[in-house]
């Protein structure tokens, strides 16, 4: 007994089911699918004359793009619940760079009022992020050049990083 293919319906909610997903991933796993279950079809019945693969891609591609907007009509995809979610997962550990890079990357754009939210974190989740992976402040310039590389790799903005080099680079004021 052979187990039946999912249809591109049952992919999209699994997918859609295990995380929040862009309209632009979404796509590429579908078509992906789609394509493989078009060569399937194809070697399964044999080769025939009419087998065109641009016509077969863009059959497919017009199937992804109904089940798409499928998806959207139904509120299972949203541009809106990813991007919230990306910012959710990513927040903690880079900077406003990254997490805008990311979203550039899905074709998704932060609302006004989360771009502001994480404007206004910046600072704080540069600092928790040099916390936990440096314990001392830095000792020499090279150290405190390479936590700026740290923090700029992971998308915090030059103005931050230098008021967080710049704390960490004071002496603690203790109360005695």
């Amino acid at each position: 007994m052979s187990k039946q293919p999912r249809s591109l319906k049952a992919r999209a909610l699994q997918l859609l089911a295990q995380r929040e997903q862009s309209r632009v991933e979404l796509r590429r796993k579908l078509l992906a699918h789609a394509m493989a279950e078009a060569a399937a079809a194809e070697n399964a019945d044999g080769p025939t004359e009419d087998a065109d693969p641009a016509r077969q891609r863009a059959d497919a591609e017009a199937q992804v793009e109904d089940m798409l907007a499928w998806l959207e009509a139904n509120r299972f995809l949203s541009a809106e619940r990813f991007a919230e979610s990306r910012v959710n997962a990513r927040s903690e550990r880079y900077g406003n760079l990254r997490i805008r890079f990311e979203l550039a990357q899905h074709e998704v754009s932060l609302t006004p009022e989360a771009e502001q939210a994480l404007v206004e974190s910046e600072l704080a989740r540069a600092r928790a992020v040099c916390a936990r992976k440096f314990r001392s402040p830095p000792d020499s310039a090279t150290e405190r050049a390479r936590r700026a590389r740290f923090l700029g790799a992971r998308g915090f903005s030059a103005d931050v990083i230098r008021r967080v080099l710049r704390e960490a680079s004071r002496p603690a004021r203790g109360n005695a």
